[in-house]
């Protein structure tokens, strides 16, 4: 693959992973929107592993504080607070692998990628994410998250295993919708990445196990630095803007791009 195919694709995720935009629906139109070869699992699992690795360095204050709780939860402890947030993201992790797992075997998986799922996703979800921004209130703060709310949580998270959603764009609009403010709602959907972005990555790794060469792990080291790259500064730039802008301008994106796919696949 030459560098900068793997260039574009690493901005692509970078950029997209963590804006309520939908990375998986980027790296899938891409491909097919252009015409050149589909990255492969290797490049996916790759720039996954990137961005993974951004939102471990910019919320690096409470994946150490996570980490100090561990052996407390391995004792059967909830008592500390890294101890409680780490079941709480276990146990909101739950219903996308479950799911996940359960569309993988079945083949709805593949089935569900092409650009009309995307674009009607793209549509209806931009729709949801607005309502929650807009009526949702402000009051509460992540600390506070209970073990509802993980669960619910988890529950939306769920949903973005159909393309064109957005990973962070359904758990930000959960969390809006229980009154989260919206920092803290997006606090909350990255931490949520950590465990899924692990656990995806690690089943899909297996598969690959045997079947790459080195070629491919250079390509792959490649475009997982240039996702890191562009995930920090793209993660960065979302958190403080928060703090002033409300998410209309991603919903403004998302049904730009949704009215667009829909456009092509029905004309």
């Amino acid at each position: 693959m030459n560098l900068m195919h793997l260039f574009i694709l690493a901005l692509i995720q970078g950029i997209t992973e963590f804006l309520p935009i939908s990375s998986s629906a980027h790296l899938i139109l891409f491909p097919q929107l252009t015409g050149v070869e589909d990255q492969g699992l290797v490049i996916d699992v790759a720039v996954h592993l990137g961005t993974l690795l951004a939102v471990l360095v910019f919320f690096r204050a409470d994946v150490w504080l996570i980490l100090r709780g561990l052996p407390d939860l391995i004792r059967g402890r909830i008592d500390s607070p890294g101890a409680k947030m780490g079941l709480l993201l276990f146990i909101a992790t739950i219903p996308v692998m479950a799911l996940g797992l359960i569309l993988k075997e079945t083949g709805m998986m593949d089935a569900m990628r092409n650009i009309t799922v995307i674009g009607w996703a793209m549509l209806l979800f931009g729709a949801v994410l607005y309502v929650a921004d807009k009526r949702g209130a402000e009051h509460r703060v992540a600390d506070g998250w209970t073990m509802r709310d993980a669960i619910i949580m988890g529950l939306w998270q769920a949903v973005a295993l159909i393309p064109g959603t957005s990973r962070s764009g359904i758990t930000i609009t959960g969390a809006r919708f229980l009154g989260f403010a919206r920092h803290d709602a997006a606090r909350l959907s990255m931490l949520m990445s950590i465990p899924t972005i692990l656990a995806s990555g690690g089943l899909t790794a297996l598969d690959l196990i045997g079947n790459t060469d080195a070629q491919a792990v250079s390509d792959g080291a490649f475009a997982a630095l240039l996702a890191f790259g562009a995930a920090l500064v793209a993660l960065s730039l979302m958190m403080r803007l928060l703090k002033s802008v409300s998410f209309t301008p991603y919903v403004i994106y998302r049904f730009v791009l949704g009215g667009l796919l829909l456009f092509v696949a029905y004309s």
